[in-house]
């Protein structure tokens, strides 16, 4: 019999084997790493090159280009109608022009765009010359009632075919760069599919080596030690299990028992850590239930102090209103408007801790009343901003309707005050099938919410704009928000893009379930029936 020193002597020990396969695969991963770094920061900079550089310039370019044509319409629209709001046009493109140069030399003087300076400034030099040989004594003119002559008209045609010509040279080069740049970005996606290409292969023929040297080397010996296990485990305790192979597969038999007391001692740790996190989750729910009362109980019993400061201060105003100096008119009146804002700040917050508190169950609720209801208590708003509400059939859904009626309440309320300046307030309620229930729309052609900002106005207190240009708390759709998660439901603001100005609200809310058929052979049952299911 041979000794386990001399023939462990002969035999790689497994770490040497991991050792040698993981060094490798090391030296393969850093290569592999370095190479797709390389390749990808290339894609990356060509990709900012042509969007981040070129195409800002492009846009720029191009609106430098329409400005100078609008400078050229208004100054002969002006000529040829004699009047000043035909000059608009002129002085708009102007300041265009301005805007679209500075950004066009941040680009270059920042190094995002090359070669552009040599352009910016023939275009200038071009629209300068034209401005002052031709445009503003031709304005002069104009106003002073002499006519315009064939060869200042002339003279002007030449003039800003040199400032077109100087633009369409600009845009020529910036359209370049763009292609360039887009070649540039072809060939960086090209070459990073090649690099990925060969990276797969390499790991591929690593990974087929790899298996074939570990399934000597590992698997038979594991495989021959498994089988040993298993009779061991059928009922042959008597038989011997000696691992072959690495000293380390050897030595695994005598690990097992070992192995089998962890296991048992990782699973009960882990129960108690479980256990450990069911207490805290159950404590962490108890603390949001006392938070929520806090706030309950804080805001109504800040009602009562604020409703006499409230009433102090506007009888203060009432009563001495006009006798004091203008100041303290003006400190009496900062202290009505923030005690009002406290006051509806409070409600509000009152209004948010009460749901799902005072909720007793879900009854079913006919949208179509709910809408109406909500609707009447923003008549005033809807009278002030002379807008319409329609309403399209809703459906019945099991809920609370006072919620559901506050719900629909503070979306019309935004959709009345969010409005376009000068456009009648239209508000449109409908409803359509979802997959597990009904999605309710409120749409209107206000100033609508931009994509960027669809999650963050159900944030509570998260205002887009100032107070001083829409009232109001911040808390309405944080509300809304809350009322449809309690009735199971989630709200977001649909970020399609479409053609008609405006937002658009979508919740939805879960369906009744399927009323079960009653079947009987009393002729008045089935009567009060079928009248109960026609009301």
């Amino acid at each position: 019999m041979r000794s386990r020193g001399s023939d462990g002597a002969r035999r790689w020990p497994l770490r040497r084997v991991f050792g040698l396969i993981a060094g490798i695969a090391g030296v393969l991963t850093i290569l592999a790493v370095a190479l797709a770094t390389v390749v990808l920061v290339r894609l990356t900079d060509a990709r900012e090159t042509l969007l981040d550089r070129i195409g800002p310039a492009v846009r720029a370019g191009q609106q430098l280009s329409a400005a100078l044509v609008d400078q050229e319409t208004g100054v002969r629209g002006f000529g040829m109608a004699r009047g000043e709001e035909f000059l608009d046009p002129y002085h708009d493109g102007i300041i265009a022009e301005q805007r679209a140069v500075a950004t066009l030399r941040e680009l270059d003087g920042s190094g995002r765009v090359e070669g552009l300076g040599p352009d910016i400034a023939d275009v200038e030099a071009a629209a300068d010359a034209w401005r002052a040989e031709y445009a503003e004594p031709a304005i002069a003119a104009t106003r002073s009632g002499a006519a315009t002559g064939p060869a200042e008209a002339e003279r002007g045609r030449l003039l800003f075919d040199e400032v077109r010509a100087a633009s369409t040279n600009l845009l020529d080069d910036l359209e370049s760069a763009r292609v360039a740049a887009r070649e540039r970005l072809e060939a960086a996606a090209r070459f990073v599919t090649a690099v990925g290409i060969a990276i797969a292969v390499v790991i591929v023929g690593f990974l087929t080596a790899a298996g074939i040297a570990l399934r000597r080397a590992v698997l038979s010996p594991i495989s021959q030690l498994a089988d040993q296990v298993r009779r061991v485990v059928s009922g042959d305790v008597g038989r011997t299990v000696e691992g072959t192979g690495p000293r380390e597969i050897a030595e695994l038999g005598e690990d097992v028992d070992a192995m089998r007391v962890h296991i048992l001692r990782e699973l009960n740790a882990q129960q108690q850590i479980n256990r450990r996190l069911d207490e805290q989750a159950r404590d962490l729910e108890r603390s949001n239930r006392d938070l929520e009362q806090f706030a309950y109980v804080a805001s109504h019993d800040l009602q009562e102090p604020l409703r006499k400061v409230s009433s102090f201060c506007q009888l203060l105003q009432r009563r001495y209103g006009g006798q004091l100096d203008e100041r303290a008119d003006q400190y009496i009146e900062f202290a009505v408007d923030g005690a009002q804002r406290m006051q509806r700040l409070i409600n509000d917050l009152l209004a948010f801790s009460r749901v799902g508190r005072t909720t007793a169950g879900f009854v079913p609720v006919e949208l179509d009343a709910v809408a109406r209801a909500a609707v009447a208590s923003q008549e005033t708003a809807r009278a002030e901003a002379h807008g319409e509400v329609v309403i399209d059939e809703l459906p019945q859904v099991p809920g609370d309707a006072a919620l559901l009626q506050q719900l629909l309440a503070n979306l019309i309320g935004n959709a009345l005050k969010f409005r376009s300046e000068g456009v009648r307030p239209e508000v449109r309620i409908s409803a359509a099938p979802a997959d597990d229930g009904w999605e309710i729309s409120v749409r209107d052609n206000g100033i609508g919410i931009e994509p960027e900002y669809a999650d963050k106005v159900f944030v509570i207190f998260q205002r887009l704009h100032a107070r001083d240009m829409y009232a109001g708390t911040g808390i309405g759709l944080a509300l809304a928000k809350k009322i449809v998660e309690f009735h199971g439901g989630r709200i977001w603001v649909d970020t399609d893009p479409h053609d008609e100005p405006g937002a658009t609200i979508r919740f939805t809310l879960p369906a009744l379930p399927p009323v079960s058929h009653v079947t009987t052979d009393d002729p008045a049952v089935a009567d009060g029936v079928a009248e109960k299911e026609t009301v």
